[in-house]
């Protein structure tokens, strides 16, 4: 099954869920929910994968579980394929 990493600059607390666009290599994403517990890590993984159209089961953390700076899988998705759905965002 195809795959790939993304790297993202999260930014939680934001008002609402959003992708900004390229910061260099790393896509930056606002999530709504705050730091604390896991929770804006599980926010944004949902986010990612109703924005990429996959499973939210697609989508993992790989680095970065208490940084903003983080890389994730999603499974099912080449880079090509990513890269065409986050320019149509």
């Amino acid at each position: 099954m195809p795959g790939c990493t993304l790297e993202l600059k999260i930014i939680p607390n934001a008002p609402r869920n959003e992708i900004v666009g390229w910061l260099g290599p790393a896509l930056k994403v606002k999530v709504h929910a705050p730091a604390l517990a896991g929770r804006a890590n599980d926010e944004l993984l949902a986010f990612l994968a109703g924005k990429l159209g996959v499973p939210r089961r697609s989508v993992c953390l790989l680095r970065g579980d208490k940084s903003r700076q983080k890389v994730v899988r999603i499974a099912g998705l080449d880079a090509y394929e990513l890269k065409s759905r986050l320019t149509g965002l």
